[in-house]
């Protein structure tokens, strides 16, 4: 017989695997050795009060033998099936490239940037250096923008696909299993590129293609149909169904698509700053401590309020975290953050935003988001004076309008530079910041403090532009055979929903073909 009941564990027991089966007997009113086996479903820490537990749903097996029944997902040639190409290697085209080998189409998938491997030194030049790569970066390359920024992998997509099959998929490819079970799962940046190499084997075995340093610099349209690519303005390629699986830092596919009347959208997206704590002062307002246990991971926060009828909330949080420069083009700065699978070092930050409407922007190109977007990412640039130096102030300086004397240390390696971030940010950016920060120190407390330090700016939350597609066939509504896909063309938040997209787009074409 089997049971799912909660059960609550303190932290130092969370894997002993005899006070588990001891907790669960209590719970089912029986003895220990009736629980032949359990299976963790699902794993959350619960910090409500001052006796910190871990909340776990399980599985009990009562005089039942256990067995296994993992789904292992094994994938066919498809070398000489139909075509479909996938326009950008994050998580959205990769797992849209497996679910077409799934679906016996082959897929070639075209990167305008390096492999995983090659991409590290460009990060590098970017971190030491200053130097960005505009083809190659944190947001361009293999694996897309999470591949090296933390690989979070929390999504409340539940409506919009099978969540589970992508865990179990990155699983499959090298991930830990306790992404299956934690709430908030994460698999780190050390870890992801090693686990996208071998999603990329995995399509290559297959007979599908990757193909890098490969940017889509035009689409071959004939009545109103995909025929195919051009690809580094010189090489075509064939195929009457296109995936854009661009991300939302690709300004050139917008202009591409504008320029060939091709419609687009002005979207609203969030703008503000990347906000830097010592992880110590998060870890005792979560944890109500002085010293975070030992069997306790670094504590996250989650922030919201509303200041004048508009949103601020905290984005993307990154315990034991690094701000990086994300920046896709020269003069600009775009910051975001990222974390190691042990999330060990002494920082934690998040990106806090706020709400930006088409109201705030007004016109009638479909462009003016991103345009907006760009001239507050080179006020930053300017503001830190080059080599990718990002303008900063102390929380509590920022709050009382005043320039900070000094910055405390940070974890953003190109340097800061005291700046009054009210000359980049527009006035109701920085004064629904004003407003908020106060706000979410009532919260949590130790938050509002000047040992915090804001890092400008925090830009590319979302896409600036909603490429249309249809609800039902997901093609655009002009274009047959072209499938705008997640995050890029404003269908998707983060590594989870991008991946269910790219399935979702990968089985409209299988409908399509059907038909």
């Amino acid at each position: 017989m089997q049971k799912d009941i909660e059960i609550t564990i303190v932290p130092h027991n969370v894997d002993n695997q005899v006070a588990i089966t001891e907790s669960l007997a209590k719970a089912l009113n029986v003895s220990p050795n009736k629980i032949k086996h359990f299976k963790i479903l699902k794993r959350s820490i619960d910090a409500r009060s001052r006796k910190v537990v871990y909340r776990m749903q399980v599985r009990a097996f009562l005089d039942e033998e256990y067995i296994d029944e993992e789904q292992v997902f094994k994938y066919s040639k498809v070398t000489d099936d139909k075509k479909v190409i996938i326009v950008g290697a994050g998580p959205a085209g990769l797992f849209a490239a497996l679910q077409c080998i799934e679906n016996g189409l082959k897929p070639i998938v075209v990167e305008r940037g390096k492999d995983v491997k090659q991409r590290r030194r460009d990060l590098a030049a970017i971190n030491k250096q200053g130097v960005v790569n505009t083809e190659s970066n944190y947001c361009y390359g293999e694996g897309g923008a999470g591949t090296y920024s933390d690989g979070k992998l929390y999504t409340r997509s539940n409506k919009r696909g099978d969540i589970n099959k992508v865990l179990q998929i990155f699983v499959q490819h090298g991930a830990d299993e306790d992404i299956m079970i934690d709430a908030r799962p994460h698999i780190g940046t050390n870890k992801l590129p090693h686990i996208i190499t071998a999603i990329r084997e995995t399509i290559i075995e297959a007979g599908g293609e990757v193909l890098f340093d490969s940017k889509l610099t035009d689409l071959i349209i004939k009545e109103g149909s995909v025929q195919g690519i051009v690809v580094n303005n010189e090489q075509e390629i064939a195929a009457k169904s296109v995936i854009l699986a661009t991300g939302h830092s690709a300004r050139d596919i917008y202009e591409l698509l504008h320029r060939k009347n091709i419609l687009i959208e002005a979207k609203p997206f969030a703008l503000g700053v990347r906000i830097e704590h010592p992880q110590d002062i998060i870890d005792q307002a979560q944890y109500h401590c002085d010293i975070r246990s030992e069997y306790l991971p670094p504590a996250y926060y989650s922030l919201v309020e509303q200041v004048k009828n508009r949103g601020v909330f905290s984005f993307c949080m990154c315990p034991g975290g690094i701000i990086a420069p994300c920046a896709t083009g020269l003069d600009e700065i775009v910051v975001n953050g990222w974390s190691p699978s042990k999330r060990n070092n002494p920082y934690a930050n998040s990106g806090t935003v706020v709400q930006v409407t088409l109201e705030d922007v007004q016109g009638y190109d479909p462009l003016r988001m991103l345009h907006f977007q760009a001239e507050i990412e080179q006020k930053a640039f300017e503001a830190g004076g080059g080599n990718l130096v990002a303008p900063a102030q102390r929380m509590v300086d920022f709050v009382e309008n005043r320039l900070s004397l000094d910055l405390p240390k940070n974890s953003y390696l190109p340097g800061t530079k005291s700046s009054m971030l009210d000359n980049i940010l527009p006035e109701f950016v920085s004064e629904s910041l004003r407003g908020a920060l106060p706000l979410f120190g009532r919260k949590m407390k130790g938050y509002y403090t000047n040992e915090a330090i804001l890092v400008g700016v925090e830009s590319r939350t979302s896409s600036p532009v909603r490429i249309p597609r249809d609800k039902e066939t997901f093609q655009h509504p002009q274009i047959k055979g072209l499938y705008p896909c997640a995050e890029g063309a404003g269908y998707a938040g983060g590594i989870v929903s991008a991946a269910i997209d790219g399935v979702n787009c990968a089985n409209a074409i299988l409908n399509q073909n059907k038909h």
